[in-house]
């Protein structure tokens, strides 16, 4: 069996609709039917696309999550740092990037949003609309997958398929140590079955 092997991300996971290729809600995952309404906010988050080519399903919900990488979390620490040693009041720094990030999407202010630097990988879709003649739109999740990176979704370099349970230990082990040397923070990896039909 092929199996797409990725990181999973500590971060804030994200959905993402857009609307005949304009982003119209960004919502998280909240308590599991509800989530909270995002969408100022993940505007202004530079990698995710406002707007989309012209050749996306007329309504396309892309998957992923918020983060914040190392250096960026370490350069808002010491911003916040100096903010607090000039005397800014209700200032803090924050104890990890998973919560400046999600801390950040919350934000009622926009601006606030916009002041800390948000990042954005894609791993999935939910709602998709269905091509005119009723086809599969992509017969498995790496096609998927290069689709968003085609339609300017960022995708971890790192994804990779790979066959077998020999694939996936081999991932697993290049991952384990490659883990500190990362950008980012992740929880470990993520193993899907490739063939959507298989799924």
């Amino acid at each position: 069996v092929c199996y797409v092997a990725e990181l999973k991300f500590d971060g804030l996971a994200m959905s993402l609709r857009y609307e005949n290729g304009v982003l119209v809600q960004a919502a998280t995952r909240g308590d599991g039917e509800t989530g909270e309404d995002v969408t100022q906010n993940v505007r202004t988050i530079g990698q995710v696309p406002l707007r989309l080519p012209v050749d996306v399903p007329s309504v396309l919900e892309v998957r992923g999550e918020v983060y914040m990488a190392r250096a960026d979390f370490e350069a808002l620490n010491e911003r916040q740092r100096q903010r607090i040693a000039a005397g800014a009041k209700g200032e803090k720094t924050f104890v990890n990037p998973r919560n400046a990030a999600a801390g950040a999407v919350r934000q009622l202010d926009s601006k606030i949003a916009a002041d800390r630097p948000l990042s954005f990988f894609a791993y999935g879709l939910g709602e998709v609309s269905a091509p005119a003649d009723g086809s599969s739109q992509w017969p498995t999740h790496h096609d998927m997958l290069m689709q968003l990176k085609a339609w300017g979704f960022p995708v971890a370099e790192q994804t990779a398929v790979v066959q077998g349970a020999d694939g996936l230990v081999a991932f697993h082990q290049r991952i384990a140590a490659q883990r500190d040397s990362l950008p980012y923070d992740i929880d470990g990896v993520v193993y899907k079955v490739d063939e959507l039909a298989l799924q």
